[in-house]
């Protein structure tokens, strides 16, 4: 038997000795090894332990200009912490124009940490506008929406934050203990194994993510694609009707009555 033959046979009884000890699943279609809350506990036990650069807004370097329109960024462990009323948070820092006209929109969008849906969170942020002094004059926790465009690019979940005051000077992204404890709604279930098939996932339904102190954000001055995933997004579930029936026999005699009249 020729060598290239006999190193396939032997190949081949190995893998199939091993296939009869345990069956072989693509590592893309097994559950995951993390869930949820080992996930989000490991990454505010990394912030707890960090280093606080900074105690109040005057601290920060606000080195950066806000980008021209969303620029991606990365926040976790080796962002600068800022401690806030005993309160730890990471967190971005950027001076604001002074030549937009005004009103204008800050765009944002979080995108998914981790790799299965529901062991994943997003770091959900909060926004604050300073004047020179370094003053809050708004702060919003930002409500984000979820919007599944064409590409990864128009796909996150977004939100905005309008700048209206003359005296707007920075701008700060950090995320509050309130928006630590919500949720943001997302369309997609997450993928459930199957007991038959281990390999078979099903995607119905809906859930909500849980929202974890660090992540990818994007920030910007607000574009047409973050304007359009903003007014097309997703942000709770749709209310439930009382059916087709229901509506036309509700419906149908203000009709009347509205005609007649």
């Amino acid at each position: 038997m020729p060598l290239r033959s006999t190193y396939l046979a032997l190949t081949t009884a190995s893998l199939l000795a091993l296939a009869g000890c345990h069956a072989i699943t693509p590592p893309n279609l097994r559950p995951p090894a993390q869930n949820q809350e080992a996930g989000l506990d490991a990454a505010k036990k990394k912030l707890s332990d960090a280093s606080a650069c900074c105690t109040t807004f005057a601290d920060f370097s606000f080195q950066d200009m806000l980008p021209p329109e969303p620029r991606r960024f990365v926040v976790n462990d080796s962002s600068p912490v800022a401690n806030l009323n005993g309160d730890r948070s990471y967190f971005l820092a950027f001076r604001l124009p002074t030549t937009a006209k005004q009103p204008y929109n800050i765009g944002v969008k979080a995108e998914l940490n981790g790799r299965w849906m529901h062991s994943s969170y997003l770091f959900a942020p909060t926004l604050v506008v300073l004047d020179e002094a370094f003053q809050p004059i708004d702060s919003k926790d930002l409500q984000l929406c979820e919007y599944m465009g064409w590409t990864s690019e128009t796909s996150g979940a977004f939100g905005e934050l309008t700048v209206q005051s003359d005296k707007a000077r920075y701008l700060v992204v950090y995320t509050s203990p309130k928006q630590l404890q919500a949720q943001t709604y997302w369309e997609q279930s997450p993928a459930a194994f199957s007991a038959e098939a281990p390999v078979k996932m099903t995607t119905a339904g809906s859930f909500k993510i849980p929202h974890g102190p660090d992540g990818v954000v994007y920030v910007g001055m607000q574009n047409d694609s973050y304007r359009r995933g903003i007014k097309n997004g997703v942000c709770d579930k749709t209310p439930q009707g009382n059916g087709v029936i229901s509506t036309l026999r509700d419906t149908i005699p203000k009709i009347l009555k509205d005609v007649g009249t």
